[in-house]
């Protein structure tokens, strides 16, 4: 027969309210107590039922992850540091995706309702996500990664895109570049356009007789070589190529190289991301490192405080205190840091 939580309690000589209590991470438990009943526990092979609980709390002990695209080192990283902090807490995580396509993102989200106990959502697609954002969250706590909502209870964070993309383009100007050209994303995709966004304001600012000089991408390989095989057969070419995303720059890089140029000596290439990839390419890519891990970390924390806010609120007085705990969890976007590698060292040889 199965290991019972009053089994558990029987044997650690504690009720079975101070079982549940450790098991769940509940911090009103003796420190030795804690370490007999996890011992007790462990001793008995006791494995909780996932649907008592459930039914019990109310809780699935469930994390959903909706986001664009699974494919790519970005997803993975995102969703390492996610499981991180899920792991931490003894959640599970279901994950789902889209696959860029914004009509599919409303049956993805509602997929996880009853499923899930709060949702991290990544969309870059704004008019998409609003409606049925703000359809799910008077019931489900939302975290939103790189997008806002104007529905009240829901909470974001997001990356500096804007102010990343206009610190590559300081570089590449106080390097010696005169001519950037910039590989855009998707146009209706909120980071590709803060990102051109801070490409042409640094440009203007730095370099108010420049022209900018923008080539279409989609966030891929294949764009970015596209976008290459375009520059090498420009009249004129450009002395550097800022891509808005890792994967469009390394498509760029191998097109260039591919065509005998030197780069950074005939042209640099640079990113945004610094995908693991980055650092194992040959000239090792120049980029603006996102930790990434890390924003699927902050996601993840921020949405199981705000989990703790609701499920402990008891009173007015004590949701102000948690809500305070939720805001000191909300912090400014994450700011990319410039990554000198081969591929856009300064002109002259130095980093």
């Amino acid at each position: 027969m199965s290991v019972t939580i009053k089994d558990v309690a029987r044997a650690a000589q504690v009720s079975v309210a101070t079982v549940s209590r450790t098991l769940n991470g509940h911090g009103n438990v003796a420190e030795d107590v804690r370490r007999r009943v996890l011992a007790v526990a462990n001793d008995l092979r006791y494995t909780p039922h996932a649907a008592a609980r459930s039914l019990s709390s109310r809780r699935t002990q469930t994390l959903g992850v909706v986001l664009p695209d699974l494919h790519g080192e970005f997803f993975s990283e995102l969703v390492r540091g996610v499981d991180q902090v899920a792991r931490e807490h003894r959640l599970h995580l279901l994950v789902s995706s889209y696959h860029g396509r914004p009509d599919e993102q409303v049956a993805a989200l509602r997929a996880m309702r009853g499923r899930v106990d709060g949702l991290l959502v990544m969309s870059p697609y704004a008019a998409a996500h609003a409606s049925i954002v703000e359809e799910l969250a008077p019931a489900l706590p939302i975290v939103l990664i790189n997008a806002q909502s104007d529905a009240p209870d829901v909470l974001s964070l997001s990356v500096d895109n804007y102010g990343g993309a206009q610190a590559m383009v300081e570089y590449l100007i106080a390097s010696g570049h005169r001519r950037i050209a910039f590989i855009a994303g998707p146009e209706d995709n909120f980071d590709a356009h803060e990102r051109l966004r801070g490409y042409r304001e640094a440009l203007a600012r730095l370099l108010p007789d420049a022209s900018e000089w923008v080539l279409p991408g989609a966030f891929d390989e294949a764009s970015g070589h596209a976008a290459g095989q375009t520059l090498l057969s420009a009249a004129q070419r450009p002395d550097a190529v800022f891509a808005a995303n890792d994967m469009m720059a390394l498509g760029c890089l191998f097109s260039l190289v591919q065509a005998g140029l030197n780069v950074p000596g005939d042209i640099a290439v640079t990113g945004f991301d610094d995908i693991p990839l980055a650092r194992y390419v040959h000239p090792t890519l120049t980029t603006m490192r996102v930790n990434i891990a890390q924003l699927g970390a902050r996601a993840a924390r921020l949405l199981i405080t705000r989990l703790s806010v609701d499920s402990n609120a008891l009173d007015a007085q004590q949701h102000e205190v948690r809500e305070d705990e939720v805001e000191q969890r909300r912090s400014e976007p994450l700011r990319p840091e410039l990554i000198v590698r081969e591929s856009g060292v300064r002109r002259g040889g130095g980093a």
